[in-house]
């Protein structure tokens, strides 16, 4: 008997343990057991309790008063799977007549302490099938992505969501996106993953870093082109809209439109062009949006409205021509001047990280989600890199990217080097990657200050 409370000691010791130090272990050594058997032994009573049951049906009552039965029980939404998962469990439930979809998601708060869980989504997966997500400890604390994740053309993970899935960006489907964020927010890691995520596929990448190129001229080797200033920002979005009319010149002469063609083959964007003929799409990634709208003097002016111009013109045609936009910043608002509302239309992806102010908050969901623009701003500072992301859906989920250095991604970038296309139009905005020799003295060592 005294080995084996010994050996209790051990066990609930180092389950403590790992529940403090390593959640995820803890977790898939002892969590998913422990919260398995609790959904299944509350599952009909917290149901009931939450208001998640229906009346039995009209012939039970019947045949219980004509059989002299007791009165049957009101029945829970029944579970068709439960499956654990590494950060929670999985529940598919089929719902019965009369039961919602939005019942279970208003529910979510009340089932996540029911069942003793850290947080509970709901999502519809067809009609009258329900799969709630439940994560048994904070995911978003230290992110762990998967070792393994879904690799497609034009989609990179870059972020862990709050129900322990992970983020893509998608492209194919989403082609462009605006990501906000303060200062010291996460918003430059959170670009960092994006890099990270694009340098392994067949695409150009195009950046436009304001700040003198401190963010992106680090990797500068898996860019195609690169702009340090407004000025140069500005032809080069002149260079890709001229690129964006050569491509729509080639699926014009490639669309194939004749009798015998299937009507699936005809071509309407790149995707649909032969492999041999499909021209690299281009991810364009500008690193402070705001930078590139503002203006002191008349000439100034006219350089912020040629590039907004440009920008707006690449959102609302390049899709079909593979050119998709990544417009990042502190800030925007509508006082940044005319064309930038017509901007945000176009961006259908919106992530915000820490905000300053609810301006911004709003510019990024007011128009489609109003309720998350609440949750961006309640973000707290200590929490870097955790954000807000949405789209034209409605939906919203609380991600969070992975920390990834500058060293790491200037490392991985320099291995995929090989893989930088060399697009003519873009040629005199290629980046040189030779390393200066002569360095600016500092202050100390100067003879003015000696």
């Amino acid at each position: 008997m005294t080995a084996f409370t010994v050996a209790l000691v051990l066990v609930v010791a180092a389950a403590g343990l790992l529940r403090w130090r390593r959640p995820a272990w803890y977790w898939l050594a002892f969590g998913v057991t422990l919260a398995a058997l609790r959904v299944l032994v509350r599952y009909r009573s917290v149901m009931d309790a939450c208001g998640l049951t229906v009346p039995p049906a009209r012939w039970r009552l019947s045949l219980a008063r004509a059989t002299n039965q007791p009165i049957p029980e009101p029945r829970p939404p029944r579970i068709r799977r439960l499956w654990p998962t590494r950060t929670g469990l999985v529940l598919r439930l089929k719902l019965r007549p009369g039961q919602d979809v939005f019942d279970i998601a208003a529910a979510s708060d009340r089932l996540r302490h029911s069942f003793s869980m850290f947080g509970v989504t709901s999502r519809e997966v067809r009609s009258g099938v329900v799969e709630v997500r439940m994560t048994g400890y904070d995911v978003l604390k230290r992110v762990q992505m998967p070792a393994k994740t879904e690799t497609l053309p034009m989609r990179v993970p870059v972020a862990l969501r709050e129900d322990g899935s992970v983020h893509y960006r998608d492209y194919r489907a989403i082609p462009h996106a605006l990501t906000l964020g303060a200062t010291e927010s996460g918003k430059s890691v959170y670009q960092r993953n994006l890099v990270v995520g694009l340098a392994p596929l067949d695409v150009a990448l195009v950046g436009i870093d304001c700040k003198q190129g401190v963010e992106l001229f680090p990797l500068a080797r898996r860019f195609s082109a690169l702009a340090d200033s407004s000025d140069t920002a500005a032809e080069l979005l002149d260079a890709l809209v001229a690129r964006m009319a050569d491509v729509y010149r080639l699926i014009r002469t490639q669309q194939r439109i004749t009798v015998d063609v299937p009507d699936a083959e005809i071509a309407a964007d790149i995707w649909d062009l032969p492999e041999e003929l499909r021209p690299t799409p281009v991810v364009v990634l500008v690193d402070e949006v705001a930078e590139l709208a503002l203006y002191a003097t008349k000439e100034e002016e006219r350089r912020r409205d040629r590039i907004i111009t440009a920008l707006v013109r690449l959102a609302q045609l390049g899709r079909a021509a593979g050119i998709y936009l990544e417009i990042c910043g502190q800030r925007f608002g509508s006082e940044l001047g005319k064309g930038i509302t017509m901007l945000r239309a176009q961006l259908t992806g919106r992530t915000a990280h820490r905000l300053n102010d609810e301006t911004s908050a709003n510019m990024a969901f007011g128009d489609i989600a109003p309720d998350a623009v609440l949750a961006a701003i309640q973000i707290p500072a200590e929490l870097r890199g955790l954000a807000i992301a949405g789209d034209a859906s409605g939906g919203w989920h609380r991600i969070r990217a992975p920390h990834t250095s500058l060293r790491q991604a200037v490392n991985l970038c320099n291995r995929y080097a090989d893989r930088t296309p060399d697009l003519p139009e873009l040629a005199p905005f290629r980046p040189t990657t030779g390393i200066a020799t002569e360095l600016v003295p500092s202050a100390k060592a100067s003879p003015a200050t000696a």
